[in-house]
Protein backbone atom coordinates (compact mmCIF):
# COMPACT_ATOMS: atom_id res chain seq x y z
CA UNK A 1 0.00 0.00 0.00
CA UNK A 2 1.42 3.56 -0.78
CA UNK A 3 1.97 5.52 2.05
CA UNK A 4 1.75 9.17 2.18
CA UNK A 5 4.77 11.19 3.66
CA UNK A 6 3.60 13.35 7.35
CA UNK A 7 4.34 17.12 6.48
CA UNK A 8 4.31 17.84 10.29
CA UNK A 9 6.77 15.01 11.57
CA UNK A 10 9.12 17.53 13.09
CA UNK A 11 6.39 19.74 14.82
CA UNK A 12 4.93 18.61 18.49
CA UNK A 13 2.29 15.92 19.37
CA UNK A 14 -0.65 18.86 19.76
CA UNK A 15 0.55 19.98 16.22
CA UNK A 16 0.45 16.96 14.88
CA UNK A 17 -3.08 15.59 16.03
CA UNK A 18 -4.39 18.93 14.79
CA UNK A 19 -2.95 18.78 10.88
CA UNK A 20 -1.46 15.26 10.06
CA UNK A 21 -4.32 13.57 8.15
CA UNK A 22 -6.35 17.28 7.63
CA UNK A 23 -7.11 18.90 4.63
CA UNK A 24 -9.56 20.94 2.39
CA UNK A 25 -12.04 19.06 0.67
CA UNK A 26 -11.34 18.82 -2.95
CA UNK A 27 -15.22 19.02 -3.80
CA UNK A 28 -16.24 22.09 -1.70
CA UNK A 29 -12.94 23.61 -0.28
CA UNK A 30 -14.25 22.73 3.22
CA UNK A 31 -10.99 23.20 6.14
CA UNK A 32 -12.82 19.38 7.64
CA UNK A 33 -12.32 15.84 6.11
CA UNK A 34 -16.11 14.77 4.52
CA UNK A 35 -17.95 11.70 6.33
CA UNK A 36 -17.93 8.94 3.14
CA UNK A 37 -20.27 6.68 3.54
CA UNK A 38 -20.26 4.73 0.38
CA UNK A 39 -19.30 0.75 0.66
CA UNK A 40 -18.30 0.76 -3.33
CA UNK A 41 -16.41 3.26 -5.33
CA UNK A 42 -16.01 3.53 -9.13
CA UNK A 43 -13.57 1.19 -10.87
CA UNK A 44 -11.08 2.01 -12.99
CA UNK A 45 -12.21 1.21 -17.26
CA UNK A 46 -9.30 -1.40 -17.06
CA UNK A 47 -9.76 -3.87 -14.82
CA UNK A 48 -6.82 -6.42 -16.05
CA UNK A 49 -4.65 -5.06 -13.34
CA UNK A 50 -7.45 -4.59 -10.52
CA UNK A 51 -6.26 -7.07 -7.38
CA UNK A 52 -9.75 -7.25 -5.31
CA UNK A 53 -8.12 -8.08 -2.56
CA UNK A 54 -5.79 -5.32 -2.38
CA UNK A 55 -6.11 -1.95 -0.57
CA UNK A 56 -4.10 -0.58 -3.27
CA UNK A 57 -7.77 0.90 -4.84
CA UNK A 58 -10.21 2.44 -3.51
CA UNK A 59 -12.94 0.02 -4.54
CA UNK A 60 -14.90 -1.74 -1.33
CA UNK A 61 -15.18 -0.59 2.43
CA UNK A 62 -13.68 -3.30 3.21
CA UNK A 63 -10.82 -3.40 0.99
CA UNK A 64 -10.54 0.29 3.37
CA UNK A 65 -12.45 3.94 3.00
CA UNK A 66 -11.01 7.19 3.13
CA UNK A 67 -11.74 8.46 6.55
CA UNK A 68 -9.76 5.26 7.90
CA UNK A 69 -6.84 6.02 5.48
CA UNK A 70 -6.80 9.95 6.96
CA UNK A 71 -6.90 8.39 10.67
CA UNK A 72 -4.18 6.11 9.90
CA UNK A 73 -2.03 9.00 8.74
CA UNK A 74 -2.97 10.91 12.15
CA UNK A 75 -2.36 7.93 14.41
CA UNK A 76 0.95 6.96 12.42
CA UNK A 77 1.72 10.18 13.08
CA UNK A 78 1.10 10.15 16.94
CA UNK A 79 3.49 6.99 17.53
CA UNK A 80 5.90 8.77 15.02
CA UNK A 81 5.57 5.39 12.94
CA UNK A 82 6.05 4.58 9.29
CA UNK A 83 2.76 3.18 9.09
CA UNK A 84 -0.85 2.22 11.02
CA UNK A 85 -3.70 0.01 10.72
CA UNK A 86 -6.77 1.44 11.74
CA UNK A 87 -9.51 -1.55 12.42
CA UNK A 88 -12.92 -2.14 14.23
CA UNK A 89 -11.75 -2.28 17.82
CA UNK A 90 -9.18 -2.89 20.12
CA UNK A 91 -9.75 -6.58 19.86
CA UNK A 92 -9.40 -6.55 16.67
CA UNK A 93 -6.28 -5.08 16.07
CA UNK A 94 -4.91 -7.73 18.51
CA UNK A 95 -6.57 -10.76 16.43
CA UNK A 96 -5.47 -9.00 12.61
CA UNK A 97 -1.83 -8.76 14.12
CA UNK A 98 -1.81 -12.58 15.87
CA UNK A 99 -3.61 -14.00 13.21
CA UNK A 100 -1.10 -12.81 10.66
CA UNK A 101 2.04 -13.14 12.70
CA UNK A 102 1.47 -16.88 13.83
CA UNK A 103 0.52 -20.47 12.46
CA UNK A 104 0.52 -24.12 14.02
CA UNK A 105 3.34 -24.38 16.19
CA UNK A 106 4.62 -21.48 17.03
CA UNK A 107 5.51 -20.50 20.71
CA UNK A 108 4.01 -17.28 22.33
CA UNK A 109 5.16 -15.61 25.79
CA UNK A 110 2.63 -13.15 26.88
CA UNK A 111 1.62 -11.35 30.65
CA UNK A 112 0.15 -13.61 33.27
CA UNK A 113 -1.71 -10.11 33.96
CA UNK A 114 -3.30 -8.91 30.47
CA UNK A 115 -6.51 -7.94 29.01
CA UNK A 116 -9.57 -10.40 29.18
CA UNK A 117 -9.21 -10.86 25.46
CA UNK A 118 -5.57 -11.41 25.28
CA UNK A 119 -6.03 -13.74 27.59
CA UNK A 120 -8.87 -15.56 26.13
CA UNK A 121 -6.90 -15.73 22.72
CA UNK A 122 -3.62 -17.67 23.60
CA UNK A 123 -5.23 -19.15 26.84
CA UNK A 124 -7.94 -20.98 24.90
CA UNK A 125 -8.49 -20.08 21.32
CA UNK A 126 -4.73 -20.04 19.93
CA UNK A 127 -3.71 -22.63 21.37
CA UNK A 128 -6.71 -24.95 21.68
CA UNK A 129 -7.54 -24.03 18.10
CA UNK A 130 -4.65 -23.61 15.87
CA UNK A 131 -1.70 -25.79 18.17
CA UNK A 132 -0.33 -22.35 19.15
CA UNK A 133 2.08 -23.04 21.95
CA UNK A 134 1.08 -19.83 24.70
CA UNK A 135 3.39 -19.56 27.76
CA UNK A 136 2.13 -17.18 30.45
CA UNK A 137 4.70 -15.29 32.46
CA UNK A 138 5.18 -12.28 34.80
CA UNK A 139 6.28 -9.77 32.23
CA UNK A 140 7.40 -6.94 35.18
CA UNK A 141 10.25 -9.81 36.31
CA UNK A 142 12.72 -10.10 33.86
CA UNK A 143 14.14 -13.52 35.24
CA UNK A 144 10.87 -14.97 34.71
CA UNK A 145 10.84 -13.67 30.86
CA UNK A 146 14.23 -14.22 30.35
CA UNK A 147 13.83 -18.25 31.15
CA UNK A 148 10.54 -18.14 29.16
CA UNK A 149 12.05 -16.73 25.97
CA UNK A 150 13.76 -19.00 23.87
CA UNK A 151 15.26 -20.00 20.45
CA UNK A 152 11.74 -20.85 18.62
CA UNK A 153 9.75 -18.28 20.34
CA UNK A 154 7.88 -16.56 17.17
CA UNK A 155 6.05 -13.65 19.35
CA UNK A 156 6.40 -11.71 23.22
CA UNK A 157 3.58 -9.65 23.27
CA UNK A 158 3.62 -7.33 26.53
CA UNK A 159 1.24 -4.99 27.72
CA UNK A 160 2.76 -1.74 29.74
CA UNK A 161 0.98 -0.80 31.83
CA UNK A 162 -0.94 -3.74 32.05
CA UNK A 163 -5.10 -4.01 32.85
CA UNK A 164 -6.24 -4.40 35.18
CA UNK A 165 -3.03 -4.53 37.64
CA UNK A 166 -1.02 -1.47 36.64
CA UNK A 167 2.25 -3.21 36.46
CA UNK A 168 4.95 -1.99 34.42
CA UNK A 169 7.13 -3.87 31.93
CA UNK A 170 10.85 -2.68 30.66
CA UNK A 171 9.66 -2.58 26.76
CA UNK A 172 13.73 -1.87 25.76
CA UNK A 173 15.19 -4.97 28.23
CA UNK A 174 12.18 -7.44 26.79
CA UNK A 175 12.98 -6.34 23.04
CA UNK A 176 16.66 -7.56 23.47
CA UNK A 177 15.84 -10.30 25.13
CA UNK A 178 13.60 -11.26 22.16
CA UNK A 179 15.28 -10.30 19.34
CA UNK A 180 18.34 -12.26 20.81
CA UNK A 181 16.45 -15.23 20.33
CA UNK A 182 14.47 -14.29 16.96
CA UNK A 183 11.17 -13.64 18.15
CA UNK A 184 9.41 -10.37 17.55
CA UNK A 185 8.04 -8.03 20.00
CA UNK A 186 4.53 -6.34 20.06
CA UNK A 187 2.87 -4.13 22.75
CA UNK A 188 -0.43 -3.46 23.80
CA UNK A 189 -0.22 0.47 24.91
CA UNK A 190 -3.63 1.29 25.29
CA UNK A 191 -3.29 2.43 29.45
CA UNK A 192 -0.20 5.01 28.12
CA UNK A 193 -1.47 6.37 24.93
CA UNK A 194 1.33 7.83 22.57
CA UNK A 195 1.51 10.82 24.57
CA UNK A 196 3.27 8.88 27.40
CA UNK A 197 5.01 6.19 25.64
CA UNK A 198 5.95 5.21 21.92
CA UNK A 199 6.93 1.31 22.11
CA UNK A 200 8.58 1.40 19.16
CA UNK A 201 11.26 4.43 20.65
CA UNK A 202 12.24 1.15 22.55
CA UNK A 203 12.54 -1.47 19.85
CA UNK A 204 9.38 -2.78 19.61
CA UNK A 205 8.35 -4.27 16.51
CA UNK A 206 4.55 -3.70 16.55
CA UNK A 207 2.51 -1.45 18.75
CA UNK A 208 -1.59 -2.39 18.97
CA UNK A 209 -4.19 0.97 20.74
CA UNK A 210 -7.59 0.57 21.18
CA UNK A 211 -8.50 4.04 19.73
CA UNK A 212 -11.63 3.30 21.63
CA UNK A 213 -10.28 4.58 24.93
CA UNK A 214 -8.30 7.67 24.69
CA UNK A 215 -7.37 8.84 21.89
CA UNK A 216 -11.14 9.03 20.71
CA UNK A 217 -12.05 9.87 24.34
CA UNK A 218 -15.52 10.78 24.03
CA UNK A 219 -16.98 7.51 24.87
CA UNK A 220 -18.85 7.51 21.22
CA UNK A 221 -16.84 5.37 18.87
CA UNK A 222 -14.98 1.90 18.61
CA UNK A 223 -11.67 1.50 17.08
CA UNK A 224 -8.42 0.31 16.87
CA UNK A 225 -4.60 0.17 15.24
CA UNK A 226 -1.35 -1.22 14.78
CA UNK A 227 1.22 0.77 14.61
CA UNK A 228 4.74 -0.67 13.04
CA UNK A 229 7.62 0.37 10.64
CA UNK A 230 7.75 -3.26 9.33
CA UNK A 231 6.12 -2.04 5.84
CA UNK A 232 6.05 -5.87 4.67
CA UNK A 233 4.20 -7.10 7.75
CA UNK A 234 1.63 -4.37 7.53
CA UNK A 235 1.02 -4.97 4.19
CA UNK A 236 -0.44 -8.82 4.74
CA UNK A 237 -2.46 -7.57 8.20
CA UNK A 238 -4.10 -5.56 5.09
CA UNK A 239 -4.10 -8.61 3.19
CA UNK A 240 -5.29 -11.42 5.67
CA UNK A 241 -7.08 -10.06 8.47
CA UNK A 242 -8.33 -6.65 7.18
CA UNK A 243 -9.66 -7.82 3.63
CA UNK A 244 -10.14 -11.46 4.12
CA UNK A 245 -11.28 -11.57 7.26
CA UNK A 246 -13.14 -8.29 7.77
CA UNK A 247 -12.14 -6.19 10.84
CA UNK A 248 -12.48 -3.27 8.83
CA UNK A 249 -13.47 0.04 10.73
CA UNK A 250 -16.46 1.43 9.64
CA UNK A 251 -16.39 5.01 7.90
CA UNK A 252 -18.23 6.64 10.48
CA UNK A 253 -16.05 5.44 13.64
CA UNK A 254 -13.19 6.38 11.61
CA UNK A 255 -14.84 9.96 11.03
CA UNK A 256 -15.61 10.30 14.90
CA UNK A 257 -11.98 9.06 16.54
CA UNK A 258 -10.53 11.48 13.67
CA UNK A 259 -12.39 14.26 15.27
CA UNK A 260 -11.70 13.34 19.39
CA UNK A 261 -8.12 12.68 18.16
CA UNK A 262 -7.75 16.54 17.96
CA UNK A 263 -8.26 17.08 21.33
CA UNK A 264 -6.49 13.97 22.50
CA UNK A 265 -2.68 15.52 23.71
CA UNK A 266 -4.65 18.64 25.92
CA UNK A 267 -6.86 15.32 27.02
CA UNK A 268 -3.98 13.64 27.93
CA UNK A 269 -2.03 16.32 29.73
CA UNK A 270 -5.31 17.05 31.79
CA UNK A 271 -5.88 13.75 32.58
CA UNK A 272 -1.81 12.77 33.52
CA UNK A 273 -2.37 15.68 36.29
CA UNK A 274 -5.49 14.91 37.92
CA UNK A 275 -4.67 11.15 38.01
CA UNK A 276 -1.62 11.89 39.86
CA UNK A 277 -3.25 14.13 42.24
CA UNK A 278 -5.67 11.35 42.56
CA UNK A 279 -3.34 8.51 43.12
CA UNK A 280 -1.29 10.91 46.11
CA UNK A 281 -5.18 11.79 47.59
CA UNK A 282 -6.08 8.12 47.63
CA UNK A 283 -2.49 6.70 49.40
CA UNK A 284 -2.83 8.86 51.95
CA UNK A 285 -6.97 7.55 52.62
CA UNK A 286 -8.22 5.79 55.41
CA UNK A 287 -9.54 1.90 54.44
CA UNK A 288 -7.69 2.22 51.10
CA UNK A 289 -5.62 -0.90 50.87
CA UNK A 290 -3.63 -0.28 48.09
CA UNK A 291 -3.02 2.48 45.23
CA UNK A 292 -1.49 0.87 41.91
CA UNK A 293 -0.30 3.91 40.34
CA UNK A 294 2.92 4.03 37.94
CA UNK A 295 3.55 7.54 38.97
CA UNK A 296 3.55 6.53 42.68
CA UNK A 297 6.86 6.61 44.20
CA UNK A 298 5.89 3.56 46.46
CA UNK A 299 5.05 1.58 43.21
CA UNK A 300 7.57 -1.03 41.73
CA UNK A 301 7.60 0.26 38.54
CA UNK A 302 8.12 3.89 39.35
CA UNK A 303 11.71 4.42 38.50
CA UNK A 304 11.32 2.21 34.99
CA UNK A 305 7.76 4.53 34.45
CA UNK A 306 9.83 7.45 35.10
CA UNK A 307 12.20 6.46 32.66
CA UNK A 308 9.57 4.83 29.89
CA UNK A 309 6.63 7.07 30.09
CA UNK A 310 8.09 10.44 29.10
CA UNK A 311 5.09 12.96 29.45
CA UNK A 312 2.89 10.99 32.46
CA UNK A 313 1.64 7.71 33.79
CA UNK A 314 -1.45 7.76 32.17
CA UNK A 315 -5.27 7.64 33.25
CA UNK A 316 -5.86 4.94 35.22
CA UNK A 317 -5.79 4.10 38.94
CA UNK A 318 -5.87 0.54 40.99
CA UNK A 319 -6.96 0.92 43.97
CA UNK A 320 -8.38 -1.40 46.83
CA UNK A 321 -10.59 -0.57 49.64
CA UNK A 322 -11.30 -2.44 52.90
CA UNK A 323 -14.29 -4.23 51.62
CA UNK A 324 -15.91 -7.56 50.11
CA UNK A 325 -17.44 -7.44 46.63
CA UNK A 326 -21.27 -6.90 47.66
CA UNK A 327 -19.21 -3.48 49.54
CA UNK A 328 -17.47 -2.00 46.51
CA UNK A 329 -20.51 -3.16 44.00
CA UNK A 330 -22.07 -0.62 46.67
CA UNK A 331 -18.97 2.07 46.64
CA UNK A 332 -19.39 2.35 43.01
CA UNK A 333 -22.62 2.91 42.85
CA UNK A 334 -22.44 5.80 45.39
CA UNK A 335 -20.90 8.08 42.86
CA UNK A 336 -22.32 10.53 42.02
CA UNK A 337 -19.81 12.48 39.38
CA UNK A 338 -17.63 9.13 38.66
CA UNK A 339 -19.62 6.62 36.47
CA UNK A 340 -20.25 3.01 37.33
CA UNK A 341 -19.08 1.33 33.95
CA UNK A 342 -16.67 -0.47 31.61
CA UNK A 343 -14.36 0.71 29.65
CA UNK A 344 -11.75 3.87 30.23
CA UNK A 345 -10.07 6.56 28.89
CA UNK A 346 -13.00 8.57 28.40
CA UNK A 347 -14.10 12.35 28.96
CA UNK A 348 -16.19 11.38 32.01
CA UNK A 349 -14.47 9.39 34.90
CA UNK A 350 -15.67 5.54 34.76
CA UNK A 351 -15.05 2.86 37.78
CA UNK A 352 -15.71 -1.07 37.42
CA UNK A 353 -14.89 -3.53 40.21
CA UNK A 354 -12.65 -6.61 39.53
CA UNK A 355 -14.59 -8.96 42.07
CA UNK A 356 -12.76 -11.72 44.35
CA UNK A 357 -14.44 -14.32 41.58
CA UNK A 358 -13.03 -13.45 38.60
CA UNK A 359 -10.92 -16.77 36.86
CA UNK A 360 -7.76 -14.95 36.68
CA UNK A 361 -7.82 -13.60 39.92
CA UNK A 362 -5.14 -16.13 41.04
CA UNK A 363 -2.98 -14.49 38.49
CA UNK A 364 -2.34 -11.32 39.99
CA UNK A 365 -0.15 -10.20 42.92
CA UNK A 366 -2.06 -11.26 46.10
CA UNK A 367 -3.02 -7.45 47.16
CA UNK A 368 -5.61 -7.22 44.09
CA UNK A 369 -7.66 -10.39 45.28
CA UNK A 370 -9.96 -8.45 47.77
CA UNK A 371 -11.78 -5.01 47.14
CA UNK A 372 -10.21 -4.62 43.82
CA UNK A 373 -11.29 -1.37 41.93
CA UNK A 374 -10.15 -0.01 38.34
CA UNK A 375 -10.67 3.54 37.86
CA UNK A 376 -10.12 5.69 34.62
CA UNK A 377 -9.64 9.50 35.24
CA UNK A 378 -11.83 11.80 32.94
CA UNK A 379 -11.66 15.38 32.72
CA UNK A 380 -13.89 16.64 35.67
CA UNK A 381 -11.92 18.80 38.38
CA UNK A 382 -9.94 17.04 40.72
CA UNK A 383 -11.44 18.49 43.60
CA UNK A 384 -15.15 16.90 42.45
CA UNK A 385 -13.90 13.47 42.00
CA UNK A 386 -11.84 13.47 45.49
CA UNK A 387 -14.95 14.39 46.84
CA UNK A 388 -17.08 12.11 45.34
CA UNK A 389 -14.98 8.80 46.24
CA UNK A 390 -15.00 10.44 49.88
CA UNK A 391 -18.68 10.40 50.16
CA UNK A 392 -18.89 7.20 48.50
CA UNK A 393 -16.56 5.67 50.79
CA UNK A 394 -18.30 7.35 53.84
CA UNK A 395 -21.83 5.41 52.46
CA UNK A 396 -20.61 2.19 53.34
CA UNK A 397 -19.06 3.06 56.71
CA UNK A 398 -14.94 3.78 55.60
Amino acid sequence: MARKENKYKDYGIATQAIHTGTDYDEGTGAVRRPLHMANSYKLPDDLSQVNYSSTDLLMYSRNGNPNQHWLEEKVAALHEADDAIVLASGVAALHALFWTLLKTGDKVVYPKVSYMAVYRMFHELFNNKFGVDTVMVDMTNLEEVRKAITPGTRLVHIETPDNPTNGVSDIDAIVKIAHENGAVVSVDNTFASPYNQKPLEYGADFVVESLTKFVNGHGDAQGGAIISNDLETMDRIRYEAQVNVGSVISPFNAWQIFRGSVTYPLRMQRINETSQKLAEWLEKRENVTFVAYPGLPSNQGYALAKRQMNNGCGGVISFGINADDKAVERFCAALKVVTFAVSLGHDESLIFPQPSYDERINLYPEKFRKGFIRFSVGLEESEDIIADLDQALRRIGL
